[in-house]
């Protein structure tokens, strides 16, 4: 039996197949998981375009509890990436971080600046909590979401934005960086320090 839902998603890379997407509902962050196989013509396209962070209107058609996009509308190409074993945070991050410490947070965050003091996005730092939880994992799984971070810029800036999510190698927390312009110097920099984004 064959039934339609509709619905505005967070698009997420899938963490438990790569020839799958992550969708997370707008408003009540469930989850759910959609193959990105077997589309042919303009869909196909579309779903092929598809990147992590970018914000769909879609029908998905259900079959025997399987769901598939049955029409995709793209209403933001704000990009989502995430980066294990990242070494070399950035001073702004530390220095957020430091701050969250001397008041006692487990979480902190700070406008960052571009050379000509302008605001271009914003740095969230999150204390890792080793053996209870990781927080890494549930950014990337949508257990915790991100979109309460991306409503925030949102008000004060026009989507599209990029976020970066970092696991680093030795800090003792966890960076989510949003900037302002998806494709901007601060955005551009980012990818290219943390391989792999």
């Amino acid at each position: 039996m064959e039934s339609t839902t509709n619905g505005t998603f967070r698009v997420l890379a899938s963490p438990r197949d790569p020839a799958e997407l992550l969708l997370l509902d707008i408003e009540t962050q469930d989850p759910t998981y959609v193959t990105t196989a077997g589309y042919e013509g303009d869909l196909g396209r579309a779903v092929e375009g598809l990147e992590p962070g970018n914000r769909i209107t879609t029908t998905l058609s259900w079959t025997n509890e399987t769901p598939r996009f049955a029409d995709i509308e793209v209403e933001t190409r704000t990009t989502v990436a995430f980066a294990d074993d990242a070494t070399g945070i950035f001073e702004v991050a530390r220095e957020t971080w430091q701050e969250a410490q001397r008041e006692g947070n487990a979480m902190n965050s700070r406008t960052t600046r571009n050379t000509d003091d302008e605001a271009n996005g914003v740095v969230y730092t999150f204390a890792k909590q080793p053996g209870q939880r990781d927080l890494y994992e549930e950014f990337a799984d949508g257990i915790t979401p991100l979109e309460p971070l991306i409503d925030r810029l949102a008000a004060s800036a026009e989507p599209p934005f990029a976020v970066f999510v970092l696991r680093p190698r030795e800090e003792p927390f966890v960076p989510v960086v949003l900037a302002a312009d998806r494709d901007g110097q601060f955005a551009t920099t980012m990818a290219e320090t943390y391989e792999g984004l």
